[in-house]
Order: C-alpha cells, then structure tokens, then sequence
C-alpha cells in the first residue's frame, strides 16, 4: 500500500471531500525559486544540448526535414508538459511525476517512474560531460588534455556549485538561459543578416539553392528523418523539470500557467527556427557530430573569434543541463527515499535544505561517463544519448498515464481540476503516448545504435523487478507506519 493510498481512499469514500495526498518528500524545502527563475528555467530546459550539438549530426544526416522532426516532437512534448502543468496545479510537488504516479498509479508506479527518470538524467548528465569535453577541445590549447579528464573536471566543477542551495541553483540557471536566449537570437539576426545580404559562407553562396540542390528537403528520404526522432525528443528532455521546481516556488499556482504556455512558442522560434536558418546558410553534409551547427556556420564567415564565443556560450548551455540533471535526481530520488523506494541516504538534506544524497548518487553515475569518455571517446555521446531516449519516453509516458486516471478520477468527482488543463483528453494523452511508443519502436531501423539501445530494455526490466522485490518490505512498513501515524 503506498503512503498517499490512506489519503486518496478517504476521497474515494467521501466524494465530496476536497483535501488533496500530501507528499512526505516535500517537507523541508524552502520556497526561494522566484517566478523570473521558474520562467527561465522553462526556457532553459528547452535550449539545451540537444540542440547546441545533437543538431549537427542530425542536420547531416536527415538535412533540412530536422526542422520537421522538432516541430512534431515538440508539439507533443508541449502536451506532456501541459498535462505535468494541470497535475502541478492540482498539488505541487517537488516528487513532481513520481508524486503523482505514487497516488494514481500506486507505489510500483512510482518506483518504476523515479528510478527510469534517474536513468534518463544520469545518462543525460553523462551525454552533457561528454558534450564539455568536445566543446573544450575546439580550442586547440585543450587538444592535449584527454576527453575523459575534461570531463571529470566538469562534473566536479558542477556538483560543487549544485550543493550550495537552490537559490543560487535558481540564479545560475536563470543567467544559464539568459546566456542561452540572448546568444541564440543574436545568431538568428546574423543568420537573416547573412541570408537577405547573400554574403559568402563558408564559399557557398546561401539561400534556397542550399536546399534544393542538394538533396532538397528529404536528401536522404523519410526514414532517416524518422530515426533522429529519438535524438529531439533528448533535446526536449529538460522540459518535465519545471514540475519539480514548482515544489519550490511560493505561487505555482501563477508562474506555472505562464510558463508552460509559453514554451510552445519558443519551440517554434529556437528549433524550429533555427534549424531552417542553419538549412539555408549551409547544406546539411556540410555539418557534423562532433561539432555545434553554429560553430561551423560563424567560423566560416571569416570571424574566428565569433566561432570562439558560440562554443563558449554552447559549453555554458552543456553546464547548465548538466546543473537541472542534478538538481532533478537530487529531488525526486528524496521523494522515492521517504516512500522506502530509494536508498535511505538520498533522502538526507543538508542544513541549506539541499537534497545532496541523491545528487552524489546521480554524480557517482556520471563517473562512470568518464570511463565511457575514456574507453570511446568518439562514440560516448550517441550511445549515452539513445539510453536516455528511454528514460525520456518513459518519464513522459508515466506522465500521460497519470494525467488519464486523474481526469477519470475528476470525472467520478473523486477530485476537481483546475482550471488550467490539457485540452482535448483523452485523445491527447492516448495519440502522446501512441507517439512516443512509436518513436521508440522505429529505433529498431537502426542497426548501429539504436536497435542495441531496444535490446537494453528487457535487461532493464529484469534490474527493475530485481529491485523492486529487493525495496517491497521497506515499501510496506513505511506505509504501514503512516498509515498507523493516521490512524492514532
């Protein structure tokens, strides 16, 4: 029996009661995210590295039809966050999906929930050091210095500064997207710029011919369009997070609705957009993986320097995704922890009400991205990336799922929804969940990376069960003991 099972019968036999299941995991927080870092960490989880320098090798191999992918897997990553946004007005919870997957799905459900979100972020923190480490060696000072060191220095420079306390976590990210926003608009104009005069390229003259003479708008046909679906939805990974900082924040109830609708638009301007503008400026072979799309457009229009401050900026984007993945874990695995499903430790916060076991257990993952950085340099990023993708999905999917039974459970009048809602439900969250599943099953069309990638899930299946069976008795005597606190 989960600890919110108590609260949530009580509603079930008493229909007219209004109370809402309190999480456990929630006490002891402070309420120090203002609403300018709410918005910006919205804005900051979808401009992330993604973007910075999973475009490149995406461009390359899907060209121009990129801008597609991100469009359709961002107007369903707009509903997920939607339905996270209507749940989080319902009851905050720095548990966030985990919270509501404990009282709608029982405590399996949020087991399974927690502990594939800590394998999306933990692998996303290893894709963000690998990301460092290719952004560093683009200045020629940092050749010399192996990737796996580069990336050791990185999480330790991050860790240190995550464990202060979530106002400066909150302030960090907020000058994070600041940086991100103002530096991807100033390459939109200079992108406009560069298109409306024809000036030179790289010795290509840009301009539509960019895409209609080489290969058009599917140079390489549908299907490997298709197969980068994976790829973006990574690049909206970070979009969930503004769920867990509304535990956080003193009037979700406001900042929530205004975040959430505007990331809609800034999918469309930022991805989109930008993906279009790199189409036109350059043909997609032109860029690579191992290099942000933007990097390899500035430093082409003879100003190295300008090449030189992108990578800068595009290193400050990998540092602050990297920042969410910890502050993230360090959260939800604190909510796992008081329900008995996550080790004790990470339930432990310190005196600045920072949850730091959690975050040195996702740390002590991220090391293991070292070795990776080590062992294969060349190959960590797309290999780490494609792992997440599951996680990614899985997170999102649960969400959905959740979203069903509350509004089941709104229509029984069981409970009442806010005002703020996912429109259309339930198609919206069956076609979301029918679009995610899909994404992931035409992974299998790719031999290299991807089909490996489906062949991971029945191992991760198999430790699930593991350790579930290995946290069920912790599970039951911890809601047996609330239960037995209730009922005194």
């Amino acid at each position: 029996m989960s600890k919110d099972a108590v609260p949530t019968a009580q509603v079930a036999s008493h229909p007219q009661a209004t109370g809402t299941p309190a999480d456990a995991g929630d006490a002891g927080y402070s309420k120090d995210l203002k609403h300018r870092h709410v918005n910006m960490i919205a804005i900051g989880g979808a401009i992330g590295t993604g973007l910075f320098l999973g475009a490149g090798g995406r461009l390359h191999n899907a060209g121009p039809a990129l801008a597609l992918a991100y469009l359709v897997c961002g107007v369903f990553a707009f509903f997920v966050v939607r339905a996270l946004g209507e749940l989080v007005l319902y009851r905050p919870s720095s548990g966030s999906f985990v919270s509501y997957a404990r009282e709608f799905l029982g405590e399996k459900g949020a087991y399974v929930a927690g502990w594939m979100y800590f394998l999306n972020w933990s692998t996303t923190g290893i894709a963000d050091i690998t990301a460092i480490a290719l952004y560093t060696h683009y200045w020629s000072m940092f050749t010399s210095v192996p990737q796996w060191v580069l990336a050791l220095i990185a999480l330790a420079v991050v860790l240190a500064v995550n464990l202060i306390s979530v106002k400066i976590f909150g302030e960090m990210e907020f000058w994070f997207a600041i940086v991100k926003v103002a530096t991807l608009v100033g390459f939109m104009l200079i992108g406009v710029f560069l298109l409306a005069t024809q000036h030179d390229v790289g010795g290509r003259t840009p301009g539509l011919s960019s895409i209609t003479d080489h290969g058009g708008f599917f140079p390489h046909g549908v299907m490997p369009v298709v197969l980068v679906m994976q790829g973006v939805i990574f690049a909206y990974s970070a979009l969930e997070m503004i769920g867990v900082a509304a535990g956080e924040t003193a009037e979700p109830e406001k900042i929530i609705p205004r975040a959430v609708n505007s990331i809609m638009w800034r999918v469309g301007l930022f991805y989109v957009g930008s993906v279009i503008l790199l189409a036109l400026l350059l043909p997609g072979s032109v860029y690579s993986a191992g290099e942000s799309p933007f990097v390899t457009v500035l430093s082409r229009i003879g100003v190295p320097a300008a090449g030189d401050v992108m990578n800068l900026v595009v290193l400050t984007a990998a540092m602050s995704s990297l920042n969410s993945g910890l502050y993230t874990t360090g959260r939800i695995l604190r909510s796992m922890a008081a329900a008995g499903s996550a080790p004790k430790f990470t339930g432990v916060m310190s005196r600045t009400r920072v949850p730091y076991g959690g975050i040195l257990l996702t740390c002590a993952v991220c090391v293991l991205g070292v070795g990776l950085n080590y062992l294969m340099p060349s190959q960590a990023f797309e290999i780490v990336l494609n792992v997440a993708s599951l996680g990614i999905v899985s997170t999102w999917v649960t969400i959905m799922i959740c979203h069903l039974v509350f509004v089941r459970r709104a229509k029984a009048g069981l409970l009442t929804r806010p005002h703020f809602r996912l429109p259309g439900s339930p198609v919206t969250e069956i076609a979301t969940i029918a679009f995610f599943v899909g994404c992931l099953a035409m992974m299998w069309n790719d031999p290299e990376v991807g089909r490996k990638t489906l062949l991971l899930i029945p191992l991760i299946a198999l430790l699930l069960v593991a350790g579930w069976f290995g946290v069920r008795r912790r599970v039951s005597r911890t809601a047996d003991r609330e239960l037995s606190e209730i009922t005194e």
